[in-house]
């Protein structure tokens, strides 16, 4: 029963988020059209986009956030780059660079020929997932870039594989194995199983792969998340690590670090130079240098940022 009453709430919240959004009826006129009280349509609108019944994209691109854009295309010849205006209250929020990152993988799902979409993880990534269009795409396949196991044997909340073939009714391949392992011996041993090696020529051949990217120091979010131990992370930092895209960390030049934890990681390492257009998804000032390296060293050919941090990477 109560399933049903939330059913038909958001029944309602949806039809009063129509009428105001898409019709233009005044909360007013849609209080006598639903015969509620016009408090009732007010909450019945706000629920409409707390539960995101509804979802807005700009489409009107603006002139400052273009000018950065074709900057950072000309300087890094990038094959795609989108700079979203910037939230001052909220500098590090995501959902301007995930509405881009959900824009980018609706057009590419769009295709009827079959595509492959290879994702990392991150939370612009899974924001970005998590506003594609629903269209049923049975003959797209997405494979995951990273090994979505912690250390204690959890599943990366972050993973974004299965959730997007749930969007689409494509294909999908986990990455199922653990992010680390125990040694470099073992990891080569673990990547030939061929289920494993399967999973891997699948993401070789992606037409579309879609990362995020992260700094390397004591707030790094692949410590933050479990993925590597504070002794792990503070020995990459040692070893030059500024930034890590899909946990394998690079230096200041964008050069892939030989040591350390990259030694153990079963995520698929970036192309170098990246010949498949592969956009990286990242905001704020704690990760501009881990950004301007990554495309300094062609780890990435794609990104998708805001203004501030566009700029601050064009002034390095």
């Amino acid at each position: 029963m109560a399933a049903d009453n939330d059913k038909s709430r958001l029944d309602d919240a949806a039809r009063a988020g129509w009428l105001y959004f898409i019709a233009g009826h005044t909360q007013d006129e849609i209080a006598r059209m639903l015969q509620v009280s016009r408090a009732s349509a007010q909450r019945l609108v706000s629920l409409c986009l707390a539960e995101r019944l509804i979802t807005f994209r700009l489409e009107h691109p603006i002139a400052a956030c273009m000018e950065l854009a074709a900057r950072l295309k000309e300087r890094f010849d990038l094959v795609h780059c989108e700079v979203v205006p910037a939230d001052p209250a909220a500098p590090q929020a995501t959902a301007g660079i995930a509405e881009r990152c959900a824009n980018l993988l609706d057009a590419t799902l769009r295709s009827e020929t079959p595509v492959i979409v290879a994702l990392g993880t991150g939370r612009a990534v899974r924001a970005a997932v998590e506003r594609v269009t629903p269209i049923d795409r049975p003959n797209h396949q997405i494979v995951s870039l990273v090994g979505n196991i912690s250390a204690d044997g959890s599943a990366s909340f972050y993973d974004t594989v299965g959730r997007l073939a749930d969007r689409t009714g494509a294909r999908h391949y986990p990455m199922p194995l653990p992010f680390l392992m125990s040694s470099e011996d073992e990891r080569n041993k673990m990547v030939r199983i061929e289920p494993i090696a399967k999973v891997r020529a699948v993401a070789a051949k992606a037409d579309l792969r879609l990362v995020g990217i992260g700094q390397m120091d004591q707030k790094a979010q692949v410590h933050i998340d479990g993925f590597v131990t504070r002794d792990e992370l503070f020995e990459m930092m040692r070893l030059g690590a500024i930034g890590e895209i899909t946990g394998w960390a690079y230096d200041s030049k964008g050069r892939l670090l030989k040591a350390g934890t990259n030694k153990r990681l079963t995520s698929i390492p970036p192309e170098v130079p990246a010949k498949t257009t592969t956009i990286g998804a990242a905001v704020g000032a704690a990760k501009v240098v881990a950004i301007a390296a990554a495309l300094s060293g062609g780890l990435i050919n794609g990104l998708i940022t805001d203004e501030t941090t566009a700029r601050a990477i064009l002034e390095r």
